[in-house]
């Protein structure tokens, strides 16, 4: 798991069948400080987030499967939404994001 920004939204009317109705968004990975870094990444959206929210992402395709819900286990999704933050409290910083 690791923390990310929702930054844009990706619409597609053609898709692998198995990704019909799911919602898909570009996360960029965050640090403990909310510090962007490394590579966008596109995700299946399994919490309802939005552009501008900070989320929990998971990068792994059988957890990712399990928290958008699909309906196969070999369903094309690698990365997913799993939650989105509200706060953030490390021993040096604490920030309330809604």
């Amino acid at each position: 798991m690791q923390l990310a920004k929702v930054i844009g939204t990706l619409v597609s009317t053609h898709k692998n069948e198995m990704l019909k109705g799911k919602k898909l968004l570009f996360v960029q990975p965050l640090d403990d400080r909310l510090v962007p870094f490394g590579n966008e990444m596109l995700a299946v959206d399994g919490v309802g987030a939005g552009v501008g929210d900070v989320v929990i992402i998971l990068n792994e395709g059988g957890s990712a499967r399990l928290i958008t819900k699909a309906k196969s286990p070999y369903a094309p999704i690698e990365v997913c939404i799993a939650g989105i933050v509200d706060s953030i409290q490390t021993d040096d910083h604490y920030e309330v994001l809604k």
